[in-house]
């Protein structure tokens, strides 16, 4: 009776692979005709459904682009990043996007972060888990070395070099963790409105009060949210950031998290 069930349940997971499939074709005869709204749909429809890849999340984001919605073009770029951070592709069409938004927030971080930053995203966790295996395998071979030779050269190359793979194993394995960390981390959002406003408080801001626009496309980082049920304007509020800028409040309804 087991066998039957797991039989059973392996042809609808065919099935419906199957159907999503069929789905995913019709949006890229879709894209192909410049029918980007159905395209869109189409696309949308196959994730719902649980065929979650790079690859769609990237035809997604072209279509958004195309279809003059630069907000969800980001989203998406963002979003296949996140499965597969070394696509170029998919890097090089969010830079292209970033570089036509009218916001362009300066980076105020440390060259370090950066770094730091460029190197958690340009492979998954798991290939940074298998990095940080390597190197530890190195390691142990420096280490071997450093015993085992019998030349005094041999043993300081094995014993320096022990030390800086161990630094770079132990460092591998808090970039991993970092990288693992981003797939589950909803703190980021973009912006979809065309327009929304930075107000010092969680509330729809009052004409005598200063105000900041923000553009569609433009990434925030939220840090706080509050509910208002008895607002008319927005239910929920966020407190974002940009960068490491001073927080403001926006309506959640304003943005996506990625």
């Amino acid at each position: 009776m087991k066998r039957l069930i797991i039989i059973l349940a392996l042809c609808v997971g065919v099935a419906v692979q199957a159907a999503a499939l069929a789905i995913v074709e019709r949006a890229d005869s879709a894209y192909n005709k410049e029918d980007y709204p159905s395209a869109i749909a189409l696309y949308n429809q196959a994730i719902d459904e649980g065929y979650v890849s790079a690859g769609i999340y990237y035809n997604l984001g072209n279509a958004y682009y195309r279809d003059g919605r630069p907000g969800r073009a980001v989203i998406a770029y963002e979003r296949s990043l996140r499965i597969d951070p070394g696509n170029a592709d998919t890097r090089a069409n969010l830079d292209f996007v970033r570089s036509r938004l009218e916001d362009l927030p300066e980076d105020d971080n440390s060259f370090l972060t950066n770094v730091h930053h460029d190197v958690v995203t340009a492979q998954s966790a798991n290939g940074w888990a298998w990095t940080a295996l390597a190197v530890f395998v190195l390691m142990c071979g420096a280490v071997a070395l450093y015993i085992f030779s019998g030349n005094v050269m041999l043993r300081k190359t094995g014993f320096f070099g022990a030390i800086v793979l161990a630094v770079l194993t132990v460092y591998f394995i808090v970039v991993a963790a970092d990288a693992y960390a981003r797939l589950s981390d909803d703190s980021e959002a973009v912006v979809i409105v065309p327009t929304t406003l930075l107000n010092s408080v969680p509330r729809q801001p009052r004409q005598t009060e200063k105000v900041v626009p923000l553009h569609e496309g433009t990434k925030v980082e939220i840090i706080d949210s509050v509910s208002t049920p008895d607002d008319p304007v927005s239910p929920r509020w966020y407190n974002v950031k940009i960068n490491n800028s001073t927080g403001a409040w926006l309506r959640a309804t304003d943005v996506e998290r990625i």
